[in-house]
């Protein structure tokens, strides 16, 4: 989407009046990075999955690297740890179409995966009719209702991946004034549409998978989904969620939408238009979702830098980035362990590179203001750790500056910009060009808005809750290396290892380029816990109103 005017000028202003960045004392290690990398990504730690002993193990080596580096303990309370109880569900779907006595099965895994989000042992539902609602989106400032007030209390729905694609006559390109053109906006997560469905009483919401839209191929979802997955314990057992909440691949949504006389290209095409209404399949949905249930007393690691000043100490800023992959698969052939080496390990090891970099300045250049180091659980699952801190905050978040989240790193060589999720959003996005431009770099928005990587990553829930968020992603022009290097990768990395049990370290990376970056996410930080105004939402944003209300004086 095009940056509003004053949000352009407001960063050209800023890289404009930059000044150099003060050289560190001790320069960020690209071999300290890897080292980190290969420990957390090591077939010792299995995956990293919560509840496991990889659990163990990674939550015991991040709270010793951060005692060795003499940082004090993160909960107020005293240790290193926030107790984050989830509930591990491992569910076993079945499900089935009949349409005028005839059956049309689907199997679990080949053509769909089913989950649930209720805490019960069983959830079922017989003869739910099935109602097609195009893209699940109910979105007034858009004047966009897919619903259109029919009752779906009890039915199944089935819905489009992503946000309905409109497109404006005049350019015949996806219009950027609603649901942000290329862009994706929240309506077209999966966990809205989830959301939404529930609100409206559903007692399934099935989504068709393509992986066009969704930027990841369906063995993405069946690794991910298809296996143990949590949510946070919760008293009313999450009984007010959907029934099953799942994908259906491609063909099979083919086949259930010929199965009832109807083309799913023709119905697809409709349910791009404002004027679209809700399709009864004239079908009946019958499924059941057989659950293991185990309680998780999962971790979040919590590490803090004291404030050098006494006036500030008691205001943070928060660094992030998420423990937790896949763990192991003991149904897979051969390798059976989601190492998980970029996504996460590697955040994590430049995580503990910038508490490594910050405790080591003497104590006149240490932050004003407390940095919070905080390694969550359970992102994986849909971000639990991080929504778990952000609904049960150690610290205020009325005293909470802003969250800067690292999930991924540059493992190869340095580049001449960066790019920020959601750029534009707050005025840290001010911060971040200058710091850029002292360094000799560029700044500028994602390559990629269409995968919708803002509501994907731990600071989407800091920013649920109203907290200025900041999630800078490594450049595109590697120095050195031809203009599509970085796109080459990207694709290649998505195709072949992500979610994947071989995302482990790869021989060619060296993570010169994350040491970089590092000194970028240092910097930012330091001007943050330093500066003399607080970090603000731009005019218009989303979650403009929620720091707003929470920074309201107490009448």
């Amino acid at each position: 989407m095009p940056l509003p005017r004053p949000v352009l000028l407001g960063l050209l202003l800023a890289a404009a009046s930059a000044s150099a960045a003060e050289p560190l004392l001790h320069p960020a290690s690209a071999a300290r990075i890897l080292e980190r990398t290969k420990v957390l990504a090591s077939d010792e730690f299995e995956g990293r999955a919560p509840g496991t002993p990889g659990e163990d193990k990674t939550v015991a080596y991040l709270v010793g690297e951060f005692q060795k580096l003499g940082l004090s303990p993160g909960n107020p309370e005293g240790g290193f740890l926030q107790n984050a109880p989830l509930v591990g569900i491992t569910s076993a779907p079945t499900l089935a179409f009949v349409r005028d006595g005839v059956t049309t099965p689907m199997e679990n895994i080949n053509d769909f995966v089913g989950v649930t989000a209720r805490i019960a042992p069983r959830v079922e539902a017989k003869d739910s009719d099935v109602v097609f609602v195009g893209y699940g989106v109910v979105a007034p400032e858009f004047g966009w209702d897919d619903y259109k007030g029919v009752d779906v209390r009890g039915k199944t729905v089935v819905m489009l991946i992503n946000d309905p694609p409109v497109t404006d006559p005049q350019t015949g390109e996806l219009d950027p004034k609603v649901f942000g053109g290329k862009a994706m906006t929240y309506y077209g997560r999966w966990t809205y549409k989830y959301e939404i469905a529930a609100a409206k009483g559903a007692a399934a919401c099935l989504i068709v998978h393509e992986t066009g839209p969704a930027a990841y191929p369906f063995a993405v979802v069946t690794g991910s989904w298809a296996r143990e997955n949590f949510e946070i314990s919760a008293l009313d057992q999450n009984a007010g969620k959907v029934g099953m909440q799942g994908w259906l691949t491609h063909d099979a949504g083919r086949r259930l939408f010929a199965s009832c006389g109807l083309d799913y290209e023709a119905a697809k095409q409709a349910a791009a238009r404002r004027d679209f209404r809700p399709i009864p399949l004239g079908t009946k949905a019958s499924f059941v979702v057989e659950n293991r249930l185990r309680n998780v007393a999962s971790r979040n690691v919590v590490a803090l830098l004291p404030g050098s000043d006494p006036k500030l100490r008691d205001e943070f800023v928060i660094y992030s980035a998420h423990w937790d992959h896949l763990g192991r698969d003991p149904k897979l052939p051969g390798d059976q362990i989601y190492n998980g080496a970029a996504d996460n390990a590697a955040g994590c090891a430049v995580l503990l590179e910038i508490a490594e970099l910050m405790a080591k300045l003497p104590p006149e250049k240490r932050p004003k203001r407390s940095v919070l180091f905080l390694s969550v659980t359970a992102e994986e699952k849909g971000l639990l750790g991080s929504r778990y801190y952000a609904e049960n905050p150690l610290y205020p978040l009325t005293q909470t500056l802003a969250n800067i989240n690292i999930d991924g790193a540059n493992q190869f060589g340095p580049t001449s910009d960066m790019t920020t999720i959601g750029f534009g959003a707050s005025t840290i996005d001010d911060i971040g060009v200058a710091v850029a431009k002292a360094m000799g770099r560029t700044m500028g928005p994602e390559a990629h808005p269409e995968f919708g990587s803002y509501y994907r990553s731990d600071h989407f829930e800091f920013a649920k809750v109203g907290v200025p968020s900041y999630y800078p992603k490594n450049g595109r022009r590697y120095i050195g290396q031809p203009d599509d290097f970085a796109e080459k990768q990207v694709k290649d990395y998505i195709a072949n290892r992500y979610h994947k049990p071989s995302d482990e370290v790869q021989p060619d990376w060296t993570f010169e380029g994350a040491a970089q970056d590092t000194a970028f996410l240092v910097e930012v930080g330091l001007r943050i816990a330093n500066g003399d105004t607080w970090p603000q939402w731009r005019a218009g944003n989303e979650f403009k109103a929620k720091r707003d209300a929470m920074m309201k004086p107490q009448q």
